[in-house]
Order: C-alpha cells, then sequence, then structure tokens
C-alpha cells in the first residue's frame, strides 16, 4: 500500500534520498514554525531547516547526520510565500503554495515570519526550472 501510496504521489521508493543534500550542516536557514498537518489539520511545532533547495522538518532541533526528517518539500515546486495572516486569522501566519496544494505555517513573531518568507522566496528564484542559464537572453548584445 504504501509503494502505491508513492507511486501516485510520484515520491521514490527511498524514503531516506534527499538528493544528497546533507541538511545536518551549514544549513541556510534554521528554525522553529508550527506548521498545519498534511492529512489531520492539527497544528504541530516541527523544527525547519533550509537547504539547497528543500525545506525540510523535524521534531526536535537536534538534527545530525543520523536525523530522518519528517517531511520535505522542494522549493522548485513552489510559486508563492507570502503572508497569511488573513487567511488563517492568526498572526505571524505566511503560506507556501505550489500548483496543487497551500501549506500554511506560522512563527514566533513578525520578524521571524518576515525572515523565513524572504529566505523561502530567495530559495525559489535561484531553484526555479523556469529560466535556465541557456535560456538567457542578453537582449543588449543582440543586433
Amino acid at each position: 500500500m504504501a509503494s502505491l501510496w508513492r507511486a501516485a504521489t510520484g515520491q521514490r521508493d527511498k524514503p531516506n534520498d534527499y538528493d544528497g543534500v546533507e541538511f545536518w550542516s551549514n544549513p541556510e536557514r534554521t528554525g522553529w514554525l508550527t506548521k498545519q498537518g498534511e492529512y489531520i489539520k492539527t497544528w504541530r511545532r516541527r523544527w525547519f531547516v533550509l537547504k539547497q533547495g528543500k525545506l525540510f522538518w523535524f521534531k526536535d532541533s537536534a538534527v545530525t547526520r543520523s536525523s530522518r526528517p519528517r517531511g520535505a518539500i522542494p522549493v522548485a515546486s513552489c510559486l508563492t510565500v507570502k503572508g497569511a495572516e488573513d487567511v488563517l486569522n492568526r498572526q505571524y501566519a505566511f503560506e507556501l503554495s505550489t500548483r496543487s496544494e497551500t501549506m500554511y505555517f506560522i512563527a514566533d513573531s513578525e520578524k521571524e515570519k518576515e525572515d523565513w518568507i524572504n529566505s523561502i522566496g530567495r530559495s525559489i528564484v535561484q531553484h526555479s526550472r523556469s529560466v535556465t542559464d541557456s535560456e538567457i537572453v542578453d537582449y543588449d548584445n543582440k543586433r
């Protein structure tokens, strides 16, 4: 049944393969966020790690080589990251949207919320497949 679920959702058979991302070493950003569950919509406090275009989450902040993420979001699949206080009616809330779903998070302060939005937004731009180096056209030198 689990392999059927992975096939249907496009997940790999190897859940421990994180594309070689060493999430335990020199992350771009880390911190506590409260995240809404995927299936049961309860709110859980999780430790988040942003590294090399992936947003990982863990139950606790002691992340080591042997830690196993509770989940990971490839930010290249994300379209927007923006504030969501008005949507959730909760202070310091923000949302991360893909084509098929919107995930909600709550930071501990306005500064933390803005820092996460900026870091994730920068990562989305850096890892987006919408424009590759070979597709960039230098209009100034094209005459």
